[in-house]
C-alpha cells in the first residue's frame, strides 16, 4: 500500500491528519485494520494515540461456527474508478431525486448544489444558500435528501451549519423549487429543527429518507475530543444520535414524531431519537433492496467502525460511544461493560486509515460481481473496502488503494454507485471484469 503525502486536505471536515500506513488488513470484528482520526476532528497535528491501548477483552464475542452445508464465499471483485464529473468545489454529497429524470445532484460544502443531466452541469447552481451557511472545516452544507414525491411536492431537505442565531448551530430545513422553474428558491426555507453545536467539529450532516418514508438525520456528539459532555450516552440531547422524524404534510408543526419511535413516552430520552451512542456518523445509508441500515461512525484516535441495523429493527440501539470505540473499551479504558450495547460489524485501526466514509450496498444491474457488497472508504488514505455477510459471518476486503480524498459516496436512480472526491471530481465504481 502506498503512503499518501499529506495531500492538502484543506480538508473535508477538516481532517488534517497524517497517514503513515503499513500493509493494510481487512476490517473485521475479529481483526484490526486501520483508522482513527476524523471526518470529525480538525487538527493541525497528528492525533495522539493513547499511551495505553484500551483493552478489548470486554468487547470480544465468540465467532459463530458456519453450518456444515454453508456455501463457499464468493470471490471478491476487482474494481476500477471512472471519472464522470469534474470541476466541482469541495463536493461532500451526491444524490438523485427519485423522479425518473436521471438527474443527479452534487453538494458543494460552501453552500451550493450543482445539478447534472446526462453528465452536463446546469448553467447556474440548482441551489445557492451561501449567505447562511457557515463553512468550512467540518462545517458547511453537508447533506441533501429528496422525498419520494419530489416531482409533485417540489420540496427537498438539507442539513447545514450556520451562525445565524449568533453561535454555531446545525440546521435541518425544507426548501421549495421556484414556481415553474427547476431551481431552489432560497427564500422558501422552512427550518424544521435547529440545535446548538458546542464545538466546531463532529457535526454529522447526513440526512436520508428511509424505506418507511421518514426523514433520518445523523448528528455528531458536539465535538472537541473524547465527547467531554458525554452527549453520545445522554438521552436529553440530539447530539450523538440517529434521529427519525415525519416531515409529511398535515400538521401545523414543521414535523411530527412517528408514534413507533422507540423512546416516545420515555422521559429520559427525546422523542426524535431512534438510536444513540454515536460519535460522528458522517455517512449512513439504507440498502435499497433489503431496507437494512449501515452507519459508518468516525472514531476518536484508534478505531473506525461500521454499524449495521437490520430492516426489522424497532430502534433504541446504543452503539456504544463513548463507552466503546469500535470493539474496544474507551471510557473506562479497560473493564467496560458491553451490556445493552450494539457492537459494530467491522472496524479498522490506524494502519489502514484515519477517517471512515460510509457508502452504499451496490444494487445496480451492470456488475453482478458487485451485487450485495457494501462499499466504504477512508477519507485520508483513499482505501476502499467491501463488506458483506457470508454464511452468517461478516467479512471485509480491501478492494482498492485509491489516490482520492473520499468525502462521500452516492447512488443514481438506476443503482449505479459513485465515489465523491473532495478535490472536485465524481467517479463511477465499476467491476474491472464488467461482470
Amino acid at each position: 500500500m502506498k503512503v499518501k503525502a499529506y495531500r492538502s486536505i484543506c480538508a473535508l471536515l477538516a481532517a488534517v491528519v497524517f497517514a503513515a500506513c503499513a500493509s493494510p488488513s481487512s476490517p473485521s470484528p475479529q481483526q484490526s485494520a486501520a483508522n482513527g482520526a476524523d471526518v470529525s476532528t480538525p487538527t493541525s497535528a497528528p492525533a495522539q494515540t493513547p499511551a495505553e491501548t484500551p483493552s478489548n477483552a470486554a468487547a470480544e464475542t465468540s465467532t459463530p461456527v458456519p453450518a456444515p452445508d454453508s456455501q463457499p464465499a464468493p470471490v471478491w471483485p476487482d474494481i476500477v474508478l471512472v471519472e464522470t464529473l469534474s470541476g466541482l468545489r469541495n463536493p461532500v454529497d451526491f444524490a438523485h431525486a427519485r423522479d425518473g429524470s436521471g438527474r443527479v445532484y452534487v453538494v458543494e460544502q460552501i453552500g451550493l448544489v450543482q445539478e447534472f443531466t446526462n453528465g452536463s452541469q446546469g448553467e447556474t447552481p440548482f441551489m445557492d444558500i451561501r449567505d447562511r451557511v457557515n463553512c468550512c472545516g467540518e462545517r458547511g452544507l453537508l447533506g441533501i435528501a429528496f422525498p419520494a414525491d419530489f416531482s409533485s411536492s417540489r420540496t427537498l431537505y438539507v442539513n447545514y451549519t450556520t451562525t445565524d442565531p449568533g453561535s454555531l448551530h446545525t440546521r435541518v430545513s425544507r426548501f421549495r423549487l421556484r414556481p415553474d422553474f427547476h431551481q431552489v428558491d432560497p427564500d422558501s426555507e422552512e427550518i424544521l429543527m435547529q440545535f446548538h453545536q458546542p464545538w466546531r467539529n463532529h457535526n454529522g450532516g447526513q440526512i436520508a429518507f428511509g424505506p418507511d418514508g421518514y426523514l433520518w438525520i445523523g448528528t455528531g456528539d458536539g465535538g472537541s475530543a473524547a465527547d467531554p459532555q458525554d452527549n453520545g450516552q445522554k438521552g436529553q440531547t440530539l447530539l450523538g444520535k440517529l434521529l427519525r422524524i415525519d416531515v409529511s404534510a398535515g400538521s401545523s408543526a414543521p414535523y411530527s414524531v412517528p408514534v413507533d419511535n422507540p423512546f416516545v413516552g420515555n422521559d429520559d430520552f427525546l422523542d426524535e431519537i431512534w438510536a444513540y451512542g454515536l460519535r460522528n456518523p458522517w455517512r449512513f445509508s439504507f440498502d435499497r433492496e433489503t431496507g437494512d441500515l449501515y452507519i459508518a461512525d468516525v472514531g476518536q484516535n484508534a478505531w473506525e467502525e461500521v454499524n449495521f441495523q437490520p430492516a426489522d429493527s424497532r430502534g433504541g440501539e446504543n452503539y456504544g460511544w463513548r463507552i466503546m470505540e469500535g470493539l474496544h473499551c474507551f471510557n473506562p479504558s479497560s473493564g467496560c461493560s458491553t451490556a445493552g450495547l450494539t457492537m459494530p460489524v467491522a472496524e479498522y485501526d490506524r494502519v489502514a486509515g484515519l477517517s471512515i466514509t460510509g457508502g452504499y450496498v451496490y444494487r445496480g444491474q451492470d456488475y453482478s460481481s458487485l451485487q450485495g457488497i457494501y462499499f466504504f472508504a477512508d477519507y485520508v488514505t483513499g482505501n476502499i473496502w467491501g463488506l458483506r455477510q457470508v454464511n452468517g459471518l461478516w467479512e471485509s476486503e480491501l478492494l482498492l488503494d485509491s489516490p482520492y480524498s473520499i468525502s462521500s459516496f452516492g447512488e443514481d436512480e438506476a443503482g449505479n454507485l459513485y465515489l465523491v472526491d473532495y478535490s472536485g471530481a465524481i467517479y463511477h465504481i465499476q467491476a474491472a471484469d464488467r461482470n
